[in-house]
């Protein structure tokens, strides 16, 4: 019984010696700049929302400090290339009645973005992640493109955290 105990034992303080290294950033890069994206498509409102939700990202979920250009240990910078709004994804169709033409009915599409994207250290010009011709979709139900437009930029953060947290 103590033989088993003090083996339980070591195992417990062994366990708690244990923990995951790597991931993230370096310690070094406490503070953050992103400035507006660059807005190679025709929406002009995309600049505002990619901006806003990369930096709330980088934020909230890396915890770091915003900061100018000038002063932050990395800036994230960033191209929007192509918007696609109104991409088909379902149909349904309807036989022709006697006279007319069949109809389809599109039930499901997608926007989609593409988007260059990199996390560079300011200090040493050094790039912590990149993401060059990032594609992002999202799916909406037709007349509601704002959906879609939210579930791409909810992917483009998702792939953003996940990228650097792979990258270290």
């Amino acid at each position: 019984m103590r033989r088993a105990l003090s083996s339980l034992f070591a195992l417990v303080v062994a366990g708690c010696a244990f923990g995951f290294a790597g991931g993230g950033l370096p310690r070094e890069i406490r503070t953050v700049a992103v400035p507006s994206f660059l807005n190679d498509t025709a929406d002009p409102t995309l600049t505002l929302l990619v901006t806003q939700a990369v930096k709330q990202a980088v934020e909230s979920r890396l915890g770091l400090r915003a900061a100018t250009e000038e002063q932050a240990d990395a800036v994230v910078h960033g191209r929007i290339l192509r918007y696609d709004p109104d991409q088909p994804l379902a149909f349904q169709g309807n036989p022709a009645a006697a006279g007319t033409a069949a109809q389809v009915n599109v039930t499901r599409r997608q926007v989609e973005m593409t988007i260059n994207i990199e996390v560079v250290e300011q200090k040493t010009g050094r790039v912590l992640w990149d993401g060059k011709n990032l594609v992002v979709p999202g799916q909406y139900d037709p007349g509601r493109e704002s959906d879609g437009k939210k579930k791409a930029l909810d992917l483009l953060v998702k792939r953003l955290i996940d990228g650097v947290h792979s990258n270290w």
